[in-house]
């Protein structure tokens, strides 16, 4: 018998969940193809080892971007790479469902569907990230109390607030992990005069990046190319400066926040301050970012167990008893 999947297929990484069986594969959403016949070299960790790195003959690339699909061809090679190795059957196919983001087209919405139809999927059904975010952090999204999620992913955050197994008001941006990080790269480049590369301004936002001052902050050493030089150079920044750096994204994503909440019906935003916002997403593991939406906004604000993977263990349940999750799934064949 086939088994139904969840695919999280994420800007930065990509979780498939298997019936029964709970998420079976987690990789970097990259992949590395020939320039000269645009076939598979690598997908996953190996591919994302290879960005900055690879000879002419051969280019690593993200297709995804701001939580879309924007290279269908690499994107189709790469999800297929992962649901082989998944063990899908292409003889009994299985359904599957895809977490897609709230604000996404109708175009944006028909290539996610088309991209799992191609690699073995004998249906699809959609689901919006914030709803299976929400399921997957635990909250009850069938009360009539309401519950607030931000989930902060590679190329989207998605806030809603929740109640009575729908979406009551939600927005979405593309400012997320991804804009963090190029927010760095730009930073270090004017004031230090160093050019970093996509996986080096990542490093750095894991290791010194905070939302919030720290009890004790932090420092760490960045190679990169001196703009002046063209030669290599090494420099050492602080978590004081990266805040600095990363205060215009991080400031965003709270005036989306803010935003969703001026938008909420007064009964349901009096049930956001007593239960809380939740936070999802590989954002969420910023240092201090629970912390300084406390302080701008006056919620109490907690970060989900094991964050990367709410999107995914909430898409899980999807499939895991389609039956009873089903108004929350969206019928891909409708768009």
């Amino acid at each position: 018998m086939s088994r139904d999947l969840a695919i999280d297929l994420g800007t930065a990484n990509t979780l498939i969940h298997a019936r029964e069986q709970g998420v079976v594969l987690d990789e970097p959403s990259v992949v590395a193809l020939s320039v000269e016949t645009g076939g598979l070299v690598a997908a996953g960790s190996r591919a994302k080892e290879m960005l900055g790195r690879t000879p002419g003959a051969v280019r690593a690339v993200r297709p995804l971007r701001g939580g879309v699909i924007s290279e269908p061809d690499a994107a189709e090679q790469m999800l297929r790479w992962f649901t082989e190795r998944v063990g899908m059957s292409s003889i009994v196919r299985p359904r599957v469902v895809v977490c897609i983001p709230s604000d996404i087209t109708g175009v944006e919405r028909r290539a996610v569907e088309e991209t799992a139809l191609r690699v073995g999927a004998r249906r699809v059904y959609l689901v919006e990230e914030p709803m299976v975010a929400a399921i997957g952090a635990g909250l009850p999204v069938t009360d009539t109390q309401a519950s607030m999620v931000v989930d902060i992913g590679g190329g989207s955050t998605d806030v809603a607030v929740i109640a009575l197994g729908g979406i009551v008001a939600s927005r979405s941006t593309r400012t997320a992990g991804d804009a963090v990080d190029e927010a760095i790269a730009e930073h270090v480049r004017r004031n230090l005069s160093l050019l970093l590369g996509e996986r080096s301004a990542e490093d750095i936002k894991v290791k010194v990046g905070s939302a919030f001052p720290l009890a004790t902050e932090v420092s760490t050493r960045v190679r990169g190319r001196d703009l002046v030089t063209g030669l290599p150079k090494t420099v050492d920044v602080g978590s004081a400066e990266i805040r600095r750096a990363i205060a215009a994204p991080v400031g965003t994503v709270i005036a989306l926040v803010r935003e969703v909440l001026d938008r909420c019906p007064p009964e349901l935003a009096g049930d956001v301050l007593e239960r809380g916002i939740t936070l999802t997403g590989g954002g969420a593991l910023l240092q201090g970012i629970d912390a300084r939406m406390r302080h701008e906004l006056g919620i109490p604000v907690t970060v989900a167990p094991a964050p990367l993977r709410a999107v995914a263990r909430g898409a899980g349940r999807c499939v895991d008893d389609f039956a009873a999750l089903q108004p929350v799934l969206v019928d891909g064949h409708r768009f």
